[in-house]
């Protein structure tokens, strides 16, 4: 098989399960907004999105060992489009008009990405000093970022995207280095980028985590647009890669870019069902305990006949 087919079917698994984690974390921080790091440790919601966020990872891993940063980090805007429908699920709602149109935009914009990105497996990697180049201009940028103030999701959200994406490009590195049969195994080059890698996701992790505090549309779509975007400046400035079909094909890249960007737009600006047009809401609201139900009629003390608003 295709070297490049088997990194994108590894990628889109990958998704899949990135987009599963996604939908956990969101529900996790809705159900405790200001919990801290030590609280999320010993919650069992937290170490199962920690668990499938670990696989998703360790099959992007593999696919970066056999497709090139550009094809496979792409694809990782699909996790937002396998998000929609689980989220909407988990929410008890259907997915909306506008979020399916978003998903196509977004799959006809990853398509067009991919056909100019299908170029050969990676050979080059990131040299010690570019990866701690890499590695502090972003950590310098993540902490701008990250600052306390308003709108913080969107802020952690893009935080996150961009570790996320350095992360990815630094595995590569390390992936590439270690099955070079040149050099050993555990030279000082793979093992210093694998702890930048390690710091850089579990980073990547936390920020995702209190992103997820002001909902999972845009804070999750803020982070697929930042992890292609910081992964794809890596590829094409450091490690050689290059886009395919010359001027046409920067073009189609192009396109595809902003059809795929007016597609996680849209999934992030699309508005949930709302809630009273759900049946469990409807259902609540008829309880004489919930806060939309209607008053109850009882009769009034000294008029038997006459029925009044029960006061509680």
């Amino acid at each position: 098989m295709n070297a490049v087919l088997v990194a994108v079917a590894l990628s889109l698994v990958s998704a899949v399960a990135y987009a599963a984690a996604a939908v956990a974390q969101e529900r996790l921080a809705s159900r405790s907004p200001g919990a801290g790091t030590l609280r999320l440790l010993g919650s069992g919601a937290w170490w199962w999105s920690v668990g499938l966020n670990a696989s998703a990872a360790l099959l992007h891993v593999v696919a970066l060992r056999y497709g090139p940063l550009t094809v496979v980090q792409p694809l990782g805007a699909l996790t937002l489009v396998a998000a929609v429908p689980m989220g909407a699920r988990m929410a008890g709602r259907h997915v909306s008009a506008v979020e399916w149109k978003g998903t196509a935009l977004t799959l006809l914009g990853l398509g067009a990405i991919l056909v100019t990105a299908s170029g050969p497996a990676p050979d080059d990697v990131l040299s010690v000093p570019e990866a701690l180049a890499v590695a502090g201009a972003t950590a310098a940028f993540i902490g701008v970022l990250s600052r306390p103030g308003t709108r913080p999701g969107l802020r952690h959200a893009t935080a996150s995207g961009l570790a996320s994406g350095v992360a990815s490009a630094l595995t590569q590195t390390v992936t590439v280095a270690a099955t070079d049969r040149t050099s050993p195994v555990l030279s000082v080059q793979v093992v210093g980028v694998a702890l930048l890698v390690a710091a850089f996701a579990a980073g990547g992790l936390l920020l995702s985590q209190t992103a997820y505090r002001g909902g999972l549309g845009g804070p999750l779509a803020m982070v697929t647009l930042a992890n292609p975007l910081a992964a794809a400046v890596i590829g094409l400035s450091l490690l050689g890669e290059r886009l395919q079909g010359g001027p046409v094909g920067v073009l189609l890249a192009l396109a595809g870019a902003g059809l795929a960007s007016w597609g996680v737009v849209l999934l992030s600006r699309a508005a949930p069902a709302a809630a009273d047009d759900h049946p469990v809401a409807a259902v609540l609201a008829l309880e004489p305990g919930s806060a939309t139900a209607e008053p109850a009629l009882v009769p009034r003390p000294h008029d038997p006949g006459h029925l009044t608003p029960a006061t509680r």
